[in-house]
């Protein structure tokens, strides 16, 4: 323990944090707020098994780096909720872009190699915020039964519609993706007509990037580009040649008009039904 962290300067800093953190448990969560003691009772029994994990990885990630291994950093949410870049103030607390691995990581911007997006073959959206492609009819419940579009923790149905090129053109240019990973092409299935969002118009004007202003966002109106369908189940496809010709087009379509490769695309939620494009 005496390694890790002194026990007295654990205490002075609970101390610090001890009246507002125990007013939450107790107003908000309902809850019985453990005492400072406890705590740091706590922390030294579990210090001895939690201290062969603590440890500064800046240098373990460069030393990786140099020697020609391979990293993966996996990001948390998407885009849209960054603070910076998403749809403020419908944005979580924090950044959610690909740079803000090399400043969470400590390993430089100039390190990081290729950056993959991964967005579905359809849009969705958790909660309120502007939503320009959402569907509020039979097709978007379809989306949403299809796709099992239910959040995981809440269990809150999710807002469906059309795929929206505009803000996934938006998280290329944000986050410099080199690559898209599309996912839940299956769900797709038995739709007779396909569209995708291309441009805004707003006031006369066509844009072909999100509007600054959440206000904006609001009142735009997606123009679609329309493609065929396909009825054929796909969850049982493994490689890319076997798809329906109308599920490869609309697979060529995204990547022309994103101007990047379709990496891989799934067609169900297991670790089979990846299909890899890219090596």
């Amino acid at each position: 323990m005496g390694e890790w962290i002194d026990p007295k300067l654990l205490e002075a800093r609970l101390k610090v944090l001890f009246p507002e953190r125990s007013a939450y448990i107790r107003k908000v969560l309902g809850g019985k707020a453990p005492g400072i003691k406890q705590m740091v009772a706590v922390a030294k029994k579990l210090a001895p098994k939690l201290r062969p994990y603590v440890a500064d990885t800046g240098p373990i990630l460069w030393d990786f780096h140099q020697k020609k291994k391979s990293l993966l950093f996996e990001g948390a949410q998407g885009t849209s909720l960054d603070v910076d870049h998403g749809t403020y103030p419908f944005v979580t607390s924090s950044n959610t872009v690909a740079g803000f691995a090399s400043c969470g990581s400590g390993v430089g911007p100039g390190q990081l190699g290729e950056v993959f997006g991964v967005a579905k073959a359809y849009t969705t959206r958790v909660g309120s915020g502007p939503f320009p492609t959402e569907l509020q009819d039979a097709t978007g419940v379809f989306l949403q039964s299809q796709g099992g579009e239910f959040g995981a923790t809440t269990g809150r149905p999710r807002r469906c519609g059309w795929l929206d090129l505009v803000v996934v053109s938006h998280a290329r240019r944000v986050n410099g993706l080199t690559g898209l990973i599309l996912t839940k092409l299956d769900v797709l299935s038995g739709l007779n007509k396909i569209k995708i969002c291309t441009s805004y118009r707003l006031g006369g004007k066509v844009l072909k990037h999100v509007p600054a202003q959440v206000d904006d966002l609001e009142k735009v109106q997606p123009v679609y580009l329309e493609l065929p369908g396909w009825g054929n189940d796909l969850t049982g496809v493994r490689k890319y040649q076997d798809l329906p010709v109308t599920a490869r087009r609309y697979v060529k379509k995204v990547e022309s008009l994103l101007g990047i490769p379709v990496v891989a695309l799934s067609v169900g939620p297991g670790r089979e039904q990846l299909i890899q494009l890219k090596k």
